[in-house]
């Protein structure tokens, strides 16, 4: 079993693999191996982390706005999930060229609850080194999770404005 660090939410455990990188919006990245040099776009494999699988709880639900191929823009609305507990939005996360949607995920939303780190990825961007230069290493985004959870404690508490 690959290396990985948790993340305690309330009396749930969630996981991350190590050897992923992740974007501050709650998405794992696993770099693709690609067939050329390292020169020109790096392509990524996106799904959701275990801690937006947490938050949102039993998805069933996931639409896409934008197939491939399409641009993407940073932030730029690119579809919805909804889920027993929540309905958010899906916003990229980092800018570059969408290649790839899973749709097996997109017939099976469920398979979000079961894999998330696996048969539930969602997306493939291609990005320049630089774009995905605002991905987060796991210790960094581990950092982020702190902050993350003490922001979603006080809204799920209603607190969010106090």
């Amino acid at each position: 079993m690959p290396e990985s660090f948790t993340f305690a939410m309330g009396e749930f455990d969630a996981e991350f693999p190590t050897d992923y990188l992740y974007a501050k919006n709650h998405m794992w990245a696993l770099p693709m191996p690609t067939q050329e040099n390292v020169v020109g776009p790096l392509r990524y494999r996106f799904g959701l982390t275990a801690y937006a699988v947490r938050l949102l709880q039993d998805v069933y639900f996931l639409e896409w706005t934008v197939d491939a191929p399409a641009p993407l823009t940073a932030r730029m609305l690119i579809g919805s999930i909804e889920s027993k507990k929540a309905e958010s939005d899906l916003f990229t996360p980092l800018p570059g060229q969408l290649t790839e949607i899973n749709q097996d995920v997109l017939s099976d939303p469920s398979l979000i609850n079961a894999d998330p780190y696996g048969a539930a990825w969602l997306i493939e961007i291609e990005a320049n080194p630089a774009a995905a230069a605002i991905l987060l290493s796991p210790s960094e985004y581990a950092d982020h999770l702190v902050e993350a959870w003490e922001v979603a404690q006080r809204t799920i508490k209603g607190q969010a404005n106090t």
